[in-house]
């Protein structure tokens, strides 16, 4: 399904008159306005091909209709996204779930709704159909040579279809660890798996970056062998000036400050990435912003504080994707929710007054540091958003006018009710 130029045209219209008003208020209390909606035009967000359809979990997996049932099918519905927002500019696929048969055609495909292949992702955390062994009890760690070279051959064959895709990243997340006490040698664990991960990176393109993402606990409850960010950075330090660390919001033991992590590791040089999602207990993959969205503000805010400090690009030097199980709601409108939160958070961390958060900082004036950000908290910036949308040929409400327009329907129609997604 294609969304005509003109549908969104008929949509914006209708909504313009109470679009400027409010954008007339908003901009008359920030000083740096147009600056904001600049950046926001700029900034895209990566959709995992895994996420187009309707997740699961330990218990079950109830199956929406219409569901994409082909990588091609995912692109397109990224395409729907992307015309509907113009934020949604980039797809992170997952191997072996969407392995691309015909690179050409699939890179025609993306090029014709202005997408890019973001990070491939490798997968050595399920056993595939035919593989030789088992990671039942690991992969890149494993005690037995023949599996972690097994895993390792897998990541290299990602590489190569990021390659011929135009990809120029790697996201490495393990399962592995152990269940019970004395099951494995940590040490060896980390030396095996540091072994694996260095044949790997010396087969890294000399542009690309490897992601080494880090999990606290899931599947394994004992032990995780990258479980935390420290040992991630540890990891990435040892590879190289490629090899970065990669964040999950939901990655981590409660209560971690994810903020601190990410201000240390832009520090050290060493963020490559985020996953994007929200929690309430754990790793639940939840809608962006849905559950914490004053820590995702915060987040943000040690994000540009950082980034600027060491002049980086907002939008390119630092890999932004979602990582969201969509078990309840249609995951188009999911990740459009997602994204707008993303957004909202950006704009209200680039709306925080430095000079007088480190004014504050300095004379050890805890109120008034709470009350600069605070104050950029509450600050709706939806207005500036939408601006970025409107001059981007994007829809001054995405949500509504996907609902308007029926897009769940029509994809039912042309693909029936009971396809399932690739993937999760």
């Amino acid at each position: 399904m294609f969304i005509p130029g003109f549908k969104i045209d008929d949509h914006n219209d209708k909504l313009l008159k109470a679009h400027q008003r409010k954008l007339k208020m908003v901009s008359e209390e920030i000083r740096n306005a147009e600056n904001i909606i600049e950046k926001l035009m700029q900034f895209q967000v990566a959709i995992p091909s895994w996420a187009l359809g309707t997740g699961g979990t330990r218990f079950g997996r109830f199956s929406g209709k219409g569901e994409p049932g082909t990588l091609e099918e995912k692109i397109e519905d990224i395409g729907l996204l992307h015309a509907l927002n113009r934020s949604s500019g980039a797809i992170s696929l997952h191997i072996p779930w969407d392995i691309p048969r015909n690179t050409q055609s699939i890179k025609a495909l993306a090029a014709q709704l202005g997408i890019r292949f973001d990070a491939v992702n490798s997968n050595t955390f399920q056993d595939q159909k035919d593989q030789s062994w088992s990671y039942k009890f690991g992969s890149l760690h494993h005690v037995d040579k023949k599996v972690r070279q097994q895993a390792i051959e897998h990541n290299l064959e990602v590489i190569e279809y990021g390659k011929a895709l135009g990809s120029n990243a790697i996201t490495v997340w393990l399962s592995d660890g152990s269940s019970f006490p004395g099951q494995l040698n940590f040490r060896k664990a980390f030396q095996n798996t540091l072994e694996s991960f260095e044949e790997i990176y010396r087969r890294l393109p000399s542009d690309w970056k490897m992601f080494i993402e880090y999990k606290a606990f899931e599947p394994n409850f004992y032990s995780m062998t990258v479980g935390d960010w420290g040992q991630s950075l540890l990891y990435a330090s040892k590879l190289g000036e490629k090899a970065y660390t990669l964040v999950d919001l939901g990655h981590h033991l409660p209560n971690a400050n994810i903020e601190q992590i990410v201000s240390l590791l832009l520090m050290e040089g060493k963020l490559g990435g985020f996953h994007f999602n929200d929690s309430k207990y754990g790793d639940d993959d939840l809608t962006v912003g849905s559950i914490n969205p004053y820590q995702l503000f915060l987040i943000f805010y040690e994000l540009v504080e950082g980034m600027d400090e060491r002049n980086m690009n907002h939008a390119t030097d630092l890999g932004w994707m979602i990582d969201a199980s969509h078990n309840v709601k249609d995951p188009l409108e999911d990740l459009l929710q997602s994204v707008e939160a993303i957004k909202i958070a950006y704009a209200q961390a680039l709306l925080v007054d430095k000079e007088k958060l480190k004014a504050a900082q300095q004379e050890n004036d805890v109120v008034m540091a709470q009350e600069v950000l605070q104050n950029a908290f509450r600050t709706d910036t939806r207005p500036l958003l939408t601006e970025a949308r409107l001059r981007a040929h994007a829809a001054i409400d995405p949500l509504l006018l996907f609902r308007e327009l029926k897009v769940r329907d029509e994809l039912i129609r042309q693909r029936g009710s009971v396809k399932i997604a690739t993937g999760l």
